[in-house]
């Protein structure tokens, strides 16, 4: 019974691990992006994050004039990335992102934790 009663636990304790893991650590989707950095900030009380929007375009008037958007939310986990990002602010960039399935207070507000950023040339 003893042997039974250990392995049950031990089942248990990986399972939760495997589950946590999942949760937070297992990149559902990825992709990129394009849109312009509208709002970028450093923010928290007791983890400071990086968190952005980005407004995406879906129709464009005149070949300039966007009037159809919507926003795109992230997270910069990575504080070189987001040192840089804060510099791009308010130009068309094109940003990485992976999307989880949980959220980590440390990591950010969102699933969508951005890796990489490039802009645009106008």
């Amino acid at each position: 019974m003893k042997k039974f009663i250990t392995i049950l636990v031990a089942s248990l304790i990986v399972v939760l691990i495997a589950g946590f893991w999942w949760k937070y650590y297992y990149t559902y989707s990825d992709g990129n992006r394009s849109g312009l950095l509208q709002k970028f900030s450093h923010k928290g009380n007791v983890f400071k994050t990086y968190e952005g929007e980005l407004v995406l375009n879906s129709l464009v008037v005149n070949g300039t004039s966007p009037i159809g958007s919507e926003k795109f939310f992230f997270s910069v986990d990575d504080e070189a990335l987001g040192k840089k990002m804060q510099e791009l602010e308010g130009q068309k960039v094109v940003v990485h992102y992976e999307q989880k399935n949980g959220t980590l207070v440390w990591r950010g507000e969102t699933e969508y934790i951005v890796d990489s950023v490039r802009v645009v040339a106008p």
